[in-house]
């Protein structure tokens, strides 16, 4: 990397952490609203801030477009910062809870995932054709890939701050940690279609299968090693260099051996989570590696979400993409409400999907940063800069409308 280069990525990460630390701030003394929302809000209005200055004369623009070239949030998030999101909301995973629900979970996770993508790539193609600006269709089941999994970073982040009942939180973390490997894997089939790749069905078989099954495999080894390590040594210094090493060297290698990363990482966060905390560790480790973790989150989660907000600046708008991308906001709801219903169809999965349920698991599907940094790594061309001023749309509805209401919703089902 070229020195200007590194200045640059260094400049934009404290130019992030700067924003985030000032925005946590404002968040804490006069919103107290859930963290997420609240950085995602004051990055917007600072977007906004920036383009309005922009349009009268002033070269704020052109400067926060400079500054952000430092650091591309599909790289930063899927590379690197995904991992330890992953793992921190992994640790609290009551295990117990995930295997009684695992049918629901396993169906969310996987049909689910390959319902909605092809309902929401579906109305998507319809929504651009009767806009005049048709699109491939194989493109626009690429927009349903990615946005058809739950965001587990926006999920869970809700789930904290709100008092849903033990059986409708455990579905609700469950899906959103395991269906973004079920939909990264849908997302490079279908990119791969769009490349001109050929596919056979004896093929996505065979990546279905090395993806999950082997993320699963990988994360059960990884998980089970690291609390081997943690049970023979009683220093919590070196047990979080062990989670941290389990974290970081299990996604590299996960990737390196073509298994789903995401899926390993919480395979091992569940393992370390129900069986490393409670039973390799003295009670002061428990409580240091749980502080050290709870960090990381807190700030991964507030440079994340500054991130989207400020990607608004790299927009490419146009009036046509912004009415598909109004359009496609109930579009995806719909393919959401269908794809959860569905379950009440299924020979006993109907007790775990009442209409009520439905509905919650419908408005609680949150769509995030997981969205957009895939639409992000979209090659260049038309499609890619509508498919992103979709996805953006879509995303900020979820956060911001569905994320503010969803708490209050949980409350009251509750009762």
């Amino acid at each position: 990397m070229s020195e200007s280069r590194r200045m640059d990525v260094l400049s934009a990460a404290a130019a992030l952490i700067t924003l985030a630390a000032l925005f946590s701030w404002l968040n804490e003394r006069l919103l107290r609203q859930p963290p997420a929302i609240a950085l995602l809000l004051f990055s917007l209005l600072l977007s906004l801030a920036v383009v309005a200055l922009g349009k009268i004369g002033i070269g704020s623009e052109r400067w926060a477009q400079h500054a952000l070239a430092g650091v591309r949030l599909d790289r930063a998030l899927l590379d690197s910062m995904l991992s330890f999101l992953l793992f921190a909301g992994a640790l609290h995973a009551d295990i117990d809870e995930l295997v009684r629900r695992r049918r629901a979970i396993a169906f969310l996770a996987s049909f689910g995932v390959v319902v909605s993508a092809l309902l929401a790539g579906g109305a998507l193609w319809a929504i651009f054709a009767a806009l005049g600006h048709p699109l491939p269709l194989i493109w626009c089941l690429l927009f349903g890939a990615l946005i058809s999994p739950t965001d587990p970073i926006a999920v869970l982040a809700i789930l904290k701050s709100a008092r849903a009942e033990r059986s409708l939180a455990a579905k609700m973390a469950g899906e959103s940690l395991l269906n973004d490997g079920f939909g990264i894997v849908l997302f490079v089939l279908f990119l791969g279609i769009a490349g001109g790749e050929a596919v056979s069905a004896a093929g996505v078989s065979a990546l279905f299968l090395r993806e999950v099954l082997g993320g699963a495999l990988f994360g059960l080894a990884i998980g089970y090693a690291a609390y081997r390590l943690l049970a023979a040594v009683d220093s919590y210094e070196v047990e979080i260099l062990v989670t941290l090493a389990l974290v970081m060297g299990g996604y590299a290698a996960a990737r390196a051996l073509h298994v789903s990363g995401p899926i390993a990482v919480v395979i091992a966060g569940v393992m370390i989570g129900n069986r490393g905390l409670r039973h390799a560790m003295a009670e002061r480790s428990r409580e240091r590696v749980g502080q050290f973790w709870g960090l990381i989150d807190e700030i991964f989660n507030a440079v994340l979400f500054i991130m989207v907000g400020l990607e608004l600046l790299r927009l490419d708008f146009q009036p046509t993409y912004a009415w598909a991308g109004l359009l496609a906001i109930p579009a995806v709801l719909a393919a959401r409400f269908l794809s959860v219903g569905i379950a009440a169809l299924v020979p006993g999965l109907r007790q775990d999907f009442p209409l009520r349920v439905i509905a919650i698991l419908t408005w609680g599907g949150l769509r995030g940063g997981i969205s957009v940094a895939l639409a992000l790594s979209l090659p260049a061309g038309a499609q890619r800069d509508a498919i992103i001023t979709v996805t953006y749309g879509v995303v900020l509805f979820s956060i911001l409308v569905q994320g503010l209401t969803l708490s209050p919703l949980l409350r009251r089902s509750a009762r």
